[in-house]
């Protein structure tokens, strides 16, 4: 598997010389499964004064990074979607594509490190929140019809379970390295488990998705599973009908919290399986 690359092209909290707001591009590795080394993550940072914020600028600090590194990712993720044009207009530019993401971990966690480590001590530092730019949610959309599995359970691992994931046999998915979600050996990390006779298709069609998290959304009646994807997109898994799967909902997202909103999707062909056609180790995180 090549590498995917996550980005964050903005302004920070600190003035230039000029009393403008400096930008900064951020560029780091996603790590793609469990045993990932972090430090051995590429990691890349770089200053732009806001006169010079534009795609072409953007392409070369890409490229400088890249010479960096010595390789050329399959993809960019990036999470702001009031810069997608301008950062899919530079990765296009680059012949790489570029999704918006939910799922930029490595990049989430570096950035709050350095609005504690690094901009404060800048001397141009202004200590404002810097304002959020989130995408706007869609409603959920409904799977296609030849897709929607047939049953769903809660489940949960041990972090000394998921650290065997090399072991496993999966078909599609993706992990991260367990201390980046702050999970102990002994950590107990819930998920869902479908069920589906078109497991493979369904786990196939998921690993397209960029899949973020999955959340219980008890806000409407009935309440509703849902898989969160891309930067704002989400998908109803199922509906929430009766009290007996209401509660199992529920302790899904108890034992979330307890895990640091660590947790799981998988996808199997029946309950006897012992191979995943689809296993997903995810975070919900809130991102700036």
């Amino acid at each position: 598997m090549g590498s995917i690359w996550e980005i964050d092209f903005y302004s920070r909290p600190v003035l230039d010389e000029n009393n403008k707001k400096l930008w900064e591009i951020l560029v780091c590795e996603s790590p793609l499964s469990i045993d990932t080394e972090l430090d051995s993550l590429f990691k890349y940072s770089e200053y732009c004064s806001s006169s010079q914020v534009n795609s072409a600028w953007l392409k070369a600090a890409l490229e400088k990074a890249m010479e960096q590194s010595a390789t050329t990712p399959l993809k960019f993720r990036f999470f702001r979607t009031s810069m997608n044009n301008m950062i899919v207009k530079a990765c296009q530019d680059l012949g790489i594509p570029a999704q918006p993401s939910r799922r930029t971990l490595a990049l989430h966690q570096w950035l709050q490190q350095r609005n504690l480590d690094v901009y404060p001590l800048e001397p141009g530092y202004q200590a404002s929140t810097n304002p959020s730019v989130r995408g706007q949610k869609s409603d959920p959309q409904r799977l296609p019809d030849a897709l929607i599995g047939q049953k769903w359970v809660v489940a949960s691992l041990t972090g000394a379970d998921l650290a065997q994931m090399p072991e496993w046999e999966i078909g599609f998915g993706e992990a991260f390295p367990l201390p980046l979600g702050e999970v102990a050996s002994d950590t107990i990390v819930p998920g869902v488990i479908i069920y589906s006779p078109r497991a493979v298709p369904l786990a196939g069609w998921m690993s397209g998705l960029e899949i973020a998290a999955l959340k219980v959304d008890t806000s409407v009646n009935p309440a509703r599973l849902i898989l969160e994807t891309g930067a704002s997109d989400s998908w109803l898994l199922a509906n929430v009908t009766n009290p007996q799967t209401l509660q199992m909902a529920q302790d899904f997202e108890g034992a979330k919290q307890k895990a640091n909103q660590v947790h799981f999707l998988a996808v199997q062909s029946s309950p006897e399986s012992e191979v995943f056609a689809g296993f997903w180790l995810l975070q919900e995180i809130n991102l700036p």
